[in-house]
């Protein structure tokens, strides 16, 4: 018989400090939910919403498709995908457009709206209000939607809650109580704590008046400012902004061009991949990782659209189209493949024509490494979760749910089907558990 030194009632002790210790841990670090997280967000002025304009960038995308790379082998060129999954890719980008274009929608107060007469903003909350309420009867919103409010600051703030005010009030109205799926308030441009807290605040107040669940009204924020990475003492804001929503806050987007402004950048250099972007983009990353708050990385702001227009261009003119989506598509493809090798597995869009860009290059990024990580999860499951080493890459206890969410996310966005992720040797029912933890429990409980 092993021989120790501990008394129990110190090493009760012991373990009573880690226990607390814990539980603290759990609760500030919940881990990632499983919950889906769109690709994408589209952005879109709020005057311009309809009950239908998920429907109508999706027709417009396929359009784009179509008439620029209407084979796969030119699709993947123009993107940058490789060859051998050019007709895999096209496929499903293809299907993705026409079934489900726009997994995420924000109706714009703030940027793409401007400043406007507060008759005038009154008038397009009401008729957005009522876009949404007629599209939630239909059924033809995104799975995700929301509205982007003005900032808080001094002379906006007021105006900025009263958007919200009035469209909450009409859309409730028109819905007979119920909150859109996936409805989120995004607050741009933070500069302090405070405007987090007076957002939690107004939204306690809309609940109590409009008899929504305490909680129901979710935000989330934009790290677009250098007073939202640090204050004036050098202290880390975000973790400070994730407390004072309290529980409210669903996601981190990230503001490339306001930001790369903030830090005196020249216009000509505020790009996505810009060094000072990324250094903000991994501070999110430390602050929110374990926290379940999702993030997203900006927007590329070369659309793909055509200089010349008209049924009858020359060659010369349709060669200067092509060039110019393509450019464009590629510019977007690299933006997106770098935010997803950065873990920012989502990112804003602002024309129809980046949607085709944007699926393709999410989809090529999860079929690239499918074989390697199936052949990996397999070994690692087969191995109950002990060490492995497959060909040259060691995997330990950590990787398990590293590998489980790289399928999770690829069957949510539609790249990688059930039935191929089935080659990992999981059941689905294992695979839809999304737990990594509860996977194994329920493997050692059949032996």
């Amino acid at each position: 018989m092993a021989r120790t030194s501990l008394s129990d009632k110190k090493l009760q002790k012991l373990l009573g400090r880690v226990h607390r210790s814990q539980a603290r841990f759990s609760r500030r670090y919940p881990g990632d939910s499983g919950a889906r997280q769109p690709v994408h967000t589209v952005y879109g002025g709020a005057h311009l919403f309809t009950s239908d304009t998920a429907r109508k960038l999706g027709e417009l995308a396929v359009r784009s498709l179509d008439t620029y790379a209407p084979d796969p082998g030119t699709f993947a060129e123009a993107i940058g995908v490789p060859g051998e999954l050019a007709a895999k890719v096209a496929e499903r980008v293809r299907d993705k457009l026409v079934r489900e274009a726009v997994e995420d929608f924000r109706i714009d107060f703030e940027d793409g709206y401007g400043n406007r007469p507060d008759e005038e903003e009154d008038g397009h909350a009401l008729a957005a209000a009522k876009q949404v309420a007629a599209g939630h009867a239909a059924g033809t919103l995104p799975p995700f939607l929301g509205i982007r409010i003005k900032p808080l600051s001094g002379e906006l703030a007021a105006r900025s809650l009263r958007t919200l005010d009035v469209f909450l009030t009409e859309v409730l109205a028109n819905t007979g109580g119920a909150l859109p799926a996936g409805f989120v308030v995004t607050l741009p441009k933070i500069q302090s704590v405070t405007d987090v807290e007076v957002l939690v605040e107004a939204f306690g107040h809309l609940e109590d008046r409009l008899e929504l669940e305490h909680g129901a009204l979710r935000m989330e924020i934009m790290v677009e400012t250098t007073q939202s990475i640090f204050d004036p003492q050098g202290r880390s804001v975000l973790p400070r902004l994730h407390r004072a929503a309290d529980g409210r806050l669903t996601g981190a987007h990230f503001g490339t061009y306001d930001y790369t402004a903030n830090c005196d950048i020249t216009a000509a250099q505020q790009r996505m991949r810009h060094p000072a972007c990324d250094f903000a983009k991994h501070m999110m990353k430390v602050a929110f990782a374990g926290t379940g708050v999702n993030l997203s990385d900006g927007a590329t702001t070369i659309m793909p659209v055509a200089p010349h227009r008209g049924a009858n261009l020359t060659e010369d003119q349709q060669r200067a189209n092509r060039a110019a989506v393509f450019s464009a598509w590629r510019l977007h493809a690299d933006d997106v493949r770098h935010s997803l090798i950065h873990g920012f597995y989502q990112g804003w869009d602002l024309h129809p024509g980046q949607l085709p860009s944007r699926y393709g290059t999410v989809y090529a990024f999860f079929l690239d490494g499918l074989a390697a990580a199936s052949e990996r999860l397999r070994n690692f499951v087969d191995k109950a979760a002990q060490a492995t080493l497959v060909g040259d890459v060691f995997d330990d206890a950590a990787t398990g749910q590293g590998l489980l969410n790289y399928f999770l996310r690829g069957i949510a966005c539609g790249a990688v089907t059930e039935a191929e992720a089935l080659a990992t040797g999981l059941t689905v029912e294992e695979i839809r558990s999304k737990s990594f933890v509860k996977i194994m429990a329920g493997r050692r409980a059949q032996k």
